[in-house]
């Protein structure tokens, strides 16, 4: 069954790539955008602040994909980034909530990104699954009602609503992986801080088809990690990206001090990390195909 698919954040990192690996799984796509954009895809129009949402964008669609929501990344975390980060995701859930539930014809599936920083942001022997408590940081807190919200679509109004715990999206063009491969520009690949933390991760080509694996199987439903079976310290990765790059690896990086400097309590992002599990679903029948190497192919 080929569906008629809104997604949210469409025309960021995620959202632009989803939106044509959808449309070329045959899926009819469109964008839900606070200002429309030169992009070969129908848009609605919302704005989060003001609670405004074209009614259009709801009767248009049987699925709706949730990926709106501030980069953390995006700056340094002041009181002002921190509000942005949060209420961007829990807003815009509870507009589409609000607009959903007043609908006349509401979508049949609800998939809403969410993300591992779900089980806080440490580095332990820990191997995180979907029954792990939820953490007690930042980012936790954030996540924790960001999934209480997307979680009303099944137990208010019916709906089939999967949450996708997101680990690091990488991708050889852009975002987080190519930011980790800056060194490269002077000729070598070194560590970020000490290295010691996992980086629970998935590349972009998993992801996009972890989310049509989520929309086309009727048996996914409730909250599952998007994350690669294959865990990884950070010191590891960059020692592939070295040995990938054929450039030298330089086991002294930058110092966890001058880290906490720059991106103040943000830098727990970079500096921690623990393994996450993917069994849940895989035991549902998806593979996870990309090695680190094959990003880079």
């Amino acid at each position: 069954m080929k569906h008629k698919v809104l997604i949210t954040g469409g025309t960021g990192f995620i959202g632009r790539n989803l939106a044509q690996y959808l449309t070329d799984n045959g899926h009819q796509v469109a964008i839900l955008t606070r200002h429309k954009k030169d992009i070969p895809f129908k848009q609605y129009l919302w704005d989060i602040e003001k609670g405004n949402i074209d009614s259009e964008a709801i009767e248009f669609s049987s699925v709706i994909i949730h990926l709106a929501g501030e980069n953390i990344s995006a700056r340094r975390w002041s009181k002002k980034q921190k509000r942005k980060i949060v209420n961007s995701r829990i807003e815009s859930t509870k507009l589409l909530y609000k607009a959903i539930s007043s609908a006349k014809d509401k979508p049949s599936i609800v998939i809403s990104a969410s993300a591992v920083g779900y089980y806080g942001t440490y580095t332990s022997d820990d191997i995180f699954t979907e029954q792990s408590p939820q953490g007690q940081d930042f980012l936790a807190d954030t996540v924790g009602k960001w999934e209480n919200e997307a979680l009303r679509f099944a137990s208010d109004l019916g709906i089939r609503t999967v949450i996708l715990r997101l680990g690091v999206v990488f991708s050889s063009q852009e975002g987080a992986l190519k930011k980790m491969m800056l060194p490269l520009k002077f000729g070598f690949s070194a560590t970020i801080g000490p290295g010691k933390n996992y980086i629970p991760w998935i590349s972009l080509k998993d992801l996009m088809r972890l989310f049509l694996f989520a929309l086309e199987n009727k048996k996914v439903s409730g909250t599952y990690n998007a994350t690669s079976p294959i865990h990884i310290t950070s010191r590891h990765l960059m020692k592939e990206i070295a040995l990938i790059k054929h450039r030298p690896f330089i086991p002294l990086g930058v110092p966890t001090i001058i880290l906490k400097m720059v991106y103040g309590e943000m830098a727990s992002v970079i500096l921690k990390g623990s393994r996450v599990s993917s069994e849940k679903i895989k035991q549902l029948g998806f593979s996870f195909f990309d090695k680190i190497t094959d990003i880079f192919n």
